[in-house]
């Protein structure tokens, strides 16, 4: 096993900006702001205020307080764990329960971070992988550059076979407590993203994304002023006017080069034909592991989740009737997949999912890992929701399908449920070597949808009757302003 270190980071559809250097530059706005007037703890985004179409959108930024709070508090946290904590285990497997669930994995993954970053580009949380498929055996995935045989590697480089946290009851510790596996995944790493054309394929379903369709929703490409990207939804927001718009990836919908930050389909003025579709009114990029997933996912003080999205709201001169809310390719979906780290981990790894996106169309894949961890050679920890790696080693995006929903296939006879929307994937930066005698297969990354909706105060849309009914209720809201303001002017001019 190569112990040099390299970092995940992967090649954004549609950006070139990195992680680091969005957080970098999210991290010196904030630190110049006035302290009097920063919020005491980390939101999402203003709250209360819309964006005016002259000003760039903003992220907010924890001020020193919550930053020294969340450290002391995860010390804490992590103190009291080591009081149960087992031995690694190099032989055979540990006496305890074995994990079931999401949260029981990340808890473990957590404990042992330090020796896991030890050895490894990242870990994530899911299946042991044999033979390129996924079993049903709980394990931490841990990414290195080459994998070998244990016969090749000396005592101190070899991970255990299993790790375990002590389990804790009402009077304290107790014997035996909860473990996993541990799989070593091979991660070949390319090395920086040479510069190339954008891939896309050219199908019907793909061109009509593109500008050739008569209406837009979930998979159209969406523009700013110089990138482009996937449409992932039509959302509602839950505050304010409660205006309808879309959500798509940060990273795509916002360019801080420039001061207005609008969107058309399928693309701006200056590139080509397209309609303005609206400005951003909201938008994140990162967010601490603790408020997104309710726990501490690693023991790094500097620990975030990339929670790359957007909010859109349609431009008041748009004409609505062509949105639609069924997905080309798809049709119709359903409610949102709530992810809840106590579920059991096959309630998420080794699903199958589709996305539709405007550069590769239609796609299948499965759902291989969840909580990918990486640390940047700052010693920043990142945390990234979904590994998706494409069905018959087909790539499940291509540059451009940043945005794109992520859908769980239906079963039983349900519609598919949406889960995530795509922010990136590593074809030009790395893949993964999942069977011995196979070339390694690019893998996709996700945000978690649910979280991501709750942090930006948006509801989704799914049927037209929802769609028109909140039309409706717009102009409805308008003809009543409309009335009082001809009823005040009448009396005022008695």
């Amino acid at each position: 096993m190569n112990q040099n270190r390299f970092d995940l980071r992967a090649h954004h559809s549609g950006s070139t900006q990195s992680e680091e250097s969005a957080l970098d530059l999210e991290r010196s706005y904030y630190g110049h702001l006035n302290p009097s007037s920063s919020p005491s703890h980390l939101q999402p985004f203003a709250g209360g205020t819309q964006h005016s179409e002259s000003n760039a959108a903003y992220f907010s930024w924890p001020t020193l307080s919550r930053w020294n709070d969340a450290a002391e508090d995860r010390a804490n946290y992590f103190g009291n764990l080591q009081k149960g904590v087992l031995p690694e285990t190099l032989g055979g497997l540990p006496t305890g329960q074995q994990a079931t669930t999401l949260l029981e994995l990340m808890t473990i993954r957590a404990f042992h971070s330090k020796i896991l970053r030890r050895f490894s580009l990242g870990t994530a949380i899911g299946f042991r992988i044999r033979g390129g498929v996924l079993t049903d055996i709980p394990a931490i995935l841990v990414f290195v550059a080459h994998k070998v045989h244990r016969q090749w590697l000396n005592h101190v480089q070899c991970l255990p076979a299993a790790l375990e946290v002590g389990n804790f009851g009402s009077s304290g510790y107790v014997a035996g407590g909860v473990w996993c596996d541990v799989d070593v995944v091979e991660f070949s790493y390319y090395g920086a993203p040479a510069q190339t054309s954008k891939e896309q394929l050219y199908t019907e379903l793909a061109d009509g994304l593109r500008g050739s369709d008569s209406c837009v929703g979930s998979g159209s490409q969406v523009a700013s002023q110089e990138t482009y990207g996937t449409l992932g939804a039509i959302v509602k927001s839950r505050t304010g006017n409660r205006e309808v718009g879309f959500l798509t990836n940060r990273h795509v919908a916002v360019d801080l080069d420039y001061p207005n930050q609008k969107m058309f389909h399928p693309l701006p003025p200056s590139l080509g034909p397209g309609v303005y579709l609206g400005a951003v009114e909201r938008a994140t990029s990162f967010i601490t592991d603790d408020l997104w997933y309710g726990i501490f996912a690693g023991t790094n003080p500097e620990t975030f989740v990339r929670a790359d999205g957007a909010f859109i709201p349609f431009a008041e001169d748009f004409n609505m009737n062509n949105v639609i809310t069924t997905v080309k390719g798809v049709g119709e979906i359903g409610d949102v997949n709530i992810i809840d780290l106590q579920s059991p981990i096959n309630s998420l790894i080794g699903r199958q999912v589709v996305k539709v996106g405007r550069s590769s169309g239609l796609t299948t894949g499965t759902i291989m890992a969840y909580a990918l961890e990486y640390n940047d050679e700052k010693g920043i920890c990142f945390l990234t929701d979904f590994l998706v790696v494409g069905e018959n080693q087909q790539t499940f995006d291509l540059e451009g399908d940043s945005g794109s929903l992520i859908l769980l296939t239906g079963q039983n006879g349900e519609k598919p449920r949406p889960v995530g929307i795509i922010w990136g994937g590593t074809a030009n930066r790395g893949r993964l070597k999942l069977k011995v005698g196979q070339p390694p297969e690019n893998w996709t990354s996700g945000v978690d949808l649910g979280r991501l909706l709750d942090l930006l105060e948006l509801d989704l849309i799914t049927t037209n009757e929802a769609l028109q009914g909140k039309e409706n209720e717009d102009k409805k809201v308008k003809h009543w302003i409309s009335s009082s303001c001809s009823t005040i002017t009448h009396i005022n001019t008695e």
